[in-house]
């Protein structure tokens, strides 16, 4: 990494901002009635499924139960939204985000990383499906052909990979349906640390958003986006108990390069696993 940055591990005496968890997060959303609110929630419409490149979407199972499972194919063939779908989008400078979980909702979906050709799934723990214990308000989702690696200790945060595809938020005025693969640009990107683990979050825009051609790095960002998100991964575990999140870097968003050079760096750690160089161990790979 380029940046020369000092990793500070957060706590409640570091806090930058004082107010209530809930009401900072109101910072990062600009509909005018409350994040919080079912009004809110209902207001919000979800965009058609993307079909991109021939790829298309189907899904088994029922809603909010184990069973529900969306697959991609393309053609007629099933595909792996982890490793056959590349990375790099149409334009320079662009990638592919799998969206997994649209803007306003609650059910924790994400590539099942050790499935047979990696469907979106809701998580599990200990049993039970997981959810957020309050919308998110930004498409979230992954991109594809990446991975941080478990097995690598970062060599300024001293921290190892979380052992998934790199995290995506998106920052967009609409929400994308789940199962989309929409090209975004990266703004920026911050270093979470979630129980030890290193998972990166980049932050992107849409290619086909209105503000697209007004967000090319990181501090053409407003600071209520930037702050609000990074309020919100660090709180949200809290109402199971779980401790505060931590971020590298002195907790600041490193810009559009530094990001892109995470993104490569986590994909040359897929080519690794995918090529068998490193050990998959319980990951579907499509080569195991």
């Amino acid at each position: 990494m380029t940046a020369n940055l000092l990793f500070r591990q957060s706590s409640s005496t570091t806090m930058k901002f004082t107010a209530a968890p809930l009401a900072l997060l109101a910072l990062a959303t600009p509909i005018t009635t409350s994040a919080w609110s079912t009004a809110a929630v209902r207001s919000v419409r979800a965009v058609p499924a993307t079909i991109l490149h021939g790829y298309s979407t189907a899904t088994t199972g029922e809603s909010a139960t184990e069973s529900f499972r969306l697959s991609f194919a393309e053609g007629d063939d099933t595909i792996s939204p982890w490793h056959d779908i590349p990375l790099k989008g149409n334009a320079d400078g662009t990638y592919n985000a799998v969206i997994e979980i649209p803007k306003m909702t609650k059910a924790k979906m994400e590539v099942a990383t050790k499935e047979p050709n990696n469907p979106i799934a809701q998580d599990m723990k200990k049993g039970k499906l997981r959810d957020y214990h309050g919308p998110i308000f930004w498409n979230y989702g992954c991109l594809p052909q990446t991975w941080e690696n478990p097995n690598e200790e970062h060599p300024e945060l001293k921290c190892f990979g979380d052992d998934d595809p790199i995290d995506v938020v998106e920052i967009g005025s609409k929400a994308i349906a789940m199962g989309s693969v929409t090209e975004v640009k990266p703004l920026g990107v911050i270093a979470m640390i979630d129980d030890g683990e290193l998972d990166w979050k980049v932050i992107a825009i849409a290619t086909d958003d209105e503000l697209a051609k007004e967000y090319n790095d990181i501090d053409d960002v407003p600071d209520a986006v930037k702050d609000g998100i990074r309020e919100w991964f660090r709180w949200y575990k809290t109402p199971d108990d779980k401790p505060l999140n931590g971020f590298g870097f002195d907790e600041k968003w490193l810009d559009a390069k530094n990001a892109k050079e995470v993104i490569e760096e986590t994909h040359d750690a897929w080519k690794k696993l995918r090529s068998g160089e490193i050990e998959a161990g319980k990951l579907w790979t499509g080569k195991n």
